[in-house]
């Protein structure tokens, strides 16, 4: 009697790290140009065991989608949340988005966010929802933290607490698409100081 040996994920398998390797061919090829053989090389599994874990490319390129706006897209947000001080908190921001566009672990350039996910939104299902959830969570988490120094007292009561938090977004996304232009990490913190100012300034009367 023969035995068929089932094809599966290896014994080491990590699966974290898999979809942060996918997630860097996603970013540098686009989700075109990501190859099975590509991501199967990158992420160190065969085409079986990508199947078996993520469905086909598409539920891997979604599942990589969701993983980065968990974790390296929140960067930002927890130097935001958790620094004491509002100032060095907004500061403490834009450094993390400065750090993680221009030495991320894969060697990609930017956000994935802005490189890749934006550029498939018209055309990969379900990546358009998930781009406008990250930003929508983002825009959420910055105003919560606005609307807590004015509880505190520390920001004015008539703080615009959900248009600032749009513009660090915004200027946020500045950084990072100077970054996948080549621009260092040098060139993006000279306006930093002045990014700070801009959010934090105190609302005309």
């Amino acid at each position: 009697m023969s035995v068929t040996k089932k094809v599966g994920r290896p014994k080491a398998f990590d699966r974290d790290n898999a979809l942060a390797k996918a997630t860097g061919v996603f970013w540098k090829q686009g989700y075109e140009g990501a190859s099975m053989k590509l991501l199967t090389d990158a992420m160190g599994i065969n085409s079986p065991s990508l199947y078996a874990e993520f469905g086909d490319k598409h539920g891997l390129y979604l599942e990589a989608i969701n993983s980065y706006a968990t974790n390296d897209a929140c960067t930002p947000l927890v130097a935001l949340e958790t620094e004491p001080d509002i100032t060095q908190a907004v500061r403490a921001f834009f450094e993390a988005v400065i750090d993680y566009s221009t030495h991320h672990a894969s060697g990609a350039k930017g956000c994935f966010l802005v490189s890749c996910v934006a550029t498939s939104a018209g055309h990969v299902e379900g990546t358009a929802e998930l781009l406008r959830d990250a930003i929508t969570s983002t825009d959420s988490r910055i105003k919560a933290r606005f609307d807590h120094e004015i509880e505190l007292g520390n920001l004015p009561r008539e703080f615009p607490s959900a248009d600032r938090a749009k513009l660090m977004f915004d200027l946020r996304q500045g950084m990072v698409f100077r970054a996948r232009a080549g621009f260092d990490d040098s060139d993006l913190t000279g306006d930093t100081e002045k990014y700070v100012s801009s959010v934090l300034a105190k609302p005309e009367n």
